[in-house]
Order: C-alpha cells, then structure tokens, then sequence
C-alpha cells in the first residue's frame, strides 16, 4: 500500500555521483544534504530516505533538491547501484511484505 514514486536514472558528468528524477517533489523547495556517519535525527521524508541510502551501503553524500535525488557513491567505480531505484520508489509504501497491517481497532484507537 502506498504510492510508489517513478526514478528515472540521469546521466552525470562526474565520476562517481549518480543523479535521479522523480516524478514528485520530496523536499518541497527547499535543498537537503546529507554526509555518511551524520546523524539523521528528523523525521521528514528526506530524512527517511537518507537513512535508507546510507543503510544500502556505499553512499558517503546525498543532495535532495525538490524531485532530485544527487547520490556521491564511496566507490566512483561501483557498478552495482540497481537496487538504488527501488529504495527511491518505496519511500511512500508501507505494508510491504514482512510488515503487519494493524486491524481496524489499532487504526482507530477503539479498545473495545
């Protein structure tokens, strides 16, 4: 359940950085960076998506400009950044296979 956001993969000229476009804003207007080993205490969805990033492994920045995600890769030679896409695209899914959907009594708060 959720909504999936569409990546599209962008081309950069630099050796190492990976560039992706969504098809919604996740930051609003404003710009986000992020450093691997900084702490991410928030709790926006560009907060959630940093930790997720720098959970995969192999990311030592981030840049998140409104619908632009701006990857630095830890190795400017990895090749393995496919699965990259899809941690973008679930940012808004939740109940995801492994996650318990909670009854209607523990969505409304009704004890019973």
């Amino acid at each position: 359940m959720g909504q999936p956001i569409t990546v599209v993969s962008k081309p950069s000229f630099r050796s190492g950085v990976v560039r992706y476009e969504t098809n919604r804003s996740i930051t609003g207007m404003g710009h986000e960076r992020f450093r691997a080993g900084d702490e991410i205490p928030g709790c926006t969805p560009t907060d959630e998506l940093a930790r997720r990033l720098f959970a995969r492994g192999g990311i030592s920045g981030i840049h998140v400009n409104s619908n632009v995600v701006t990857l630095e890769l830890a190795d400017a030679g990895a090749e393995d950044i496919e699965d990259i896409e899809d941690i973008i695209a679930g940012l808004y899914l939740y109940w995801v296979e492994g996650v318990e959907i909670p009854s209607d009594d523990e969505l409304t708060g009704d004890a019973g």
